[in-house]
């Protein structure tokens, strides 16, 4: 096997904020793997919470592994367990794990979602609305609905100012799609205390909220029970669930997970996180960090085994230095071309 890689900055058309920062792009590794005259693709996305905050680091990180890896007698599952032994960081590592499932499908001849058994059928994706005041709601929601023909807007709260400044810019929101048919779903990111999480979570039941992601912060998921016992809305759990270790861990007081291949390492992880969940009786879901059209065509392959989808990171991108999955009436849909389909065009 052979390694390459290259770092390319990925700028967003919006800034993204949520409860404890703003983001405003990213520089990424791609990741390409090649044997015997075929290549894979793949993307880390950089991240603290995902074990390496640059690209660089990240690189060195694969470089290590690959250098010290028997590729002629191992495979992705074997692989992903070593890498997770040897701390190689699950975002660094995320982007081999694509390149590698990609370049099997190439040298099967196989779209990757045939590969796995899948179907290219898959749930709408939600659009994701940062933390924005009410002004900024009423003239960027507009715009992106028609752009992207949105069928789901998340909505990020979990304000530092308060809830007041949450509800002050959900009414704005819930305003602003009157004439748009739109479902609302709302992300807090862990931004809520566990009194303001009951609060609000019965607040946004009474206005159409369909679920709450991450309402506590994963350093309070002893608080999850509590909170699960007599909750309004659906729970579903993002920064507090990793691995399928976790799912596990906290299946009793959610009523589902999201899974991101920056998070969990890949495509091989993610697989073992559905299964642990399915076994479980929780649902599933699907999201993205700061990534383009690379990983989230990666994504969309395995898009048909989760009851919500949040693959939309390429959406802002300003530009997308990737092509791949194609957004049809809101569904972000994987190619029929042999791999993700995913290919980088600058």
């Amino acid at each position: 096997m052979q390694l390459n890689c290259s770092e390319i900055e990925l700028k967003k058309r919006y800034p993204l904020r949520i409860s404890r920062c703003e983001y405003w792009g990213s520089i990424n590794l791609f990741v390409s793997l090649s044997n015997n005259g075929n290549t894979g693709l793949g993307e880390c996305a950089p991240g603290k919470r995902t074990g390496a905050s640059t690209a660089a680091e990240c690189q060195q990180q694969l470089s290590d592994f690959v250098a010290n890896y028997d590729f002629a007698n191992g495979n992705p599952h074997d692989a992903w367990h070593t890498a997770r032994n040897a701390d190689v960081a699950p975002c660094a590592y995320a982007g081999l794990d694509i390149a590698w499932w990609d370049l099997l499908a190439k040298q099967a001849a196989m779209p990757m979602y045939q590969l796995l058994g899948l179907s290219n059928r898959s749930a709408p994706t939600s659009v994701t609305i940062g933390i924005v005041p009410p002004d900024v709601v009423r003239e960027r929601v507009p715009e992106i609905i028609s752009r992207t023909g949105a069928r789901y807007l998340k909505v990020k709260l979990g304000s530092q100012e308060s809830i007041d400044a949450d509800k002050s810019m959900f009414s704005a929101i819930i305003e602003t799609v009157k004439d748009f048919n739109v479902g609302i779903r709302v992300d807090a990111n862990g931004g809520w205390s566990l009194e303001n999480a009951k609060h609000m979570m019965s607040w946004l039941a009474d206005r159409g909220t369909e679920y709450v992601e991450q309402p506590l912060h994963h350093s309070n998921d002893d608080q999850l029970p509590e909170l699960f016992r007599d909750r309004a809305l659906p729970i579903y759990i993002d920064e507090s669930c990793n691995f399928k270790t976790d799912v596990a861990r906290l299946a009793h007081a959610v009523d589902g997970v999201n899974l991101k291949l920056m998070k969990c390492g890949g495509i091989t992880e993610a697989l073992g996180i559905v299964a642990t969940a399915r076994a479980h009786g929780i649902k599933t879901m699907i999201g993205c960090m700061g990534e383009s059209s690379v990983s989230i065509s990666a994504g969309a392959a395995i898009g048909s085994l989760f009851d919500y989808i949040d693959l939309d990171s390429q959406l802002n991108l300003a530009p997308d230095p990737a092509q791949g999955a194609l957004l049809k009436n809101g569904i972000v849909t994987p190619t029929d071309a042999p791999g993700h389909g995913g290919r980088l065009t600058c």
